[in-house]
């Protein structure tokens, strides 16, 4: 757990320092992600602190809160906040990272033993920095910005990878669960964007698994 927040908050650092200079002409440039333009993907950085801050700050008072009130409410949020102009856009994500910063250097072991609600349903605390982590990093890939899959992290693409081929092969019919041989010659980084859906490798579809 500790490791996952100096994982994610090391990335943060990263997502920031790349946004000096942002203009308003590139925030409404498409990046990475269908049908959302570089505007959409910071707006979303910033409500995704925001929504595990606030799920930090229930487990303080032994509360059980949502990450967001509906997925509704979370495409509209997103949808209004990607219009702003690029200060703003760029001021929300430093906030609101800087807000979860200090929710991960305040919390106490009552609050990692606490639990919170995804949409996917009750996790346990503890997993909040690995899931803001994971966030962090492939979605600054997405911005389209220069920051590609081959500079994920070492640490994030160690703790992600295993999870990423559990989940692939899970999704296999019994006995055929061993990643094609393309995806295991390729380098770390690569396979795990394979698997993510970000990058393709020769002589294999889509992983298929977003």
């Amino acid at each position: 757990m500790k490791a996952d927040a100096l994982g994610c908050v090391a990335a943060g650092a990263r997502l920031i320092a790349s946004l000096e200079g942002l203009t308003d002409s590139d925030v409404r440039r498409a990046s990475l992600l269908p049908d959302w333009t570089i505007g959409h993907v910071l707006t979303h950085l910033a409500r995704n602190a925001d929504a595990f801050t606030q799920m930090l700050q229930g487990a303080l008072r032994a509360e059980v809160v949502a990450m967001y009130p509906s997925m509704q409410a979370r495409s509209a949020d997103i949808e209004s906040g990607a219009s702003r102009s690029a200060e703003a856009l760029v001021d929300d994500v430093c906030t609101s990272t800087d807000r979860l910063d200090q929710q991960w250097s305040t919390a106490t072991e009552a609050v990692w033993r606490a639990s919170g609600l995804t949409f996917a349903g009750t996790v346990p605390m503890t997993e909040v920095p690995w899931r803001r982590w994971r966030e962090v990093e492939v979605h600054h890939s997405d911005l389209g910005l220069g920051f590609t899959f081959t500079d994920w992290s070492p640490g994030y693409v160690r703790s992600e990878l295993p999870r990423m081929q559990m989940l692939w092969a899970s999704r296999q019919p019994m006995g055929l669960t061993v990643l094609p041989d393309a995806a295991l010659a390729a380098a770390p980084a690569v396979r795990l964007a394979w698997l993510m859906g970000r990058t393709a490798i020769d002589g294999l579809s889509a992983a298929g698994l977003f």
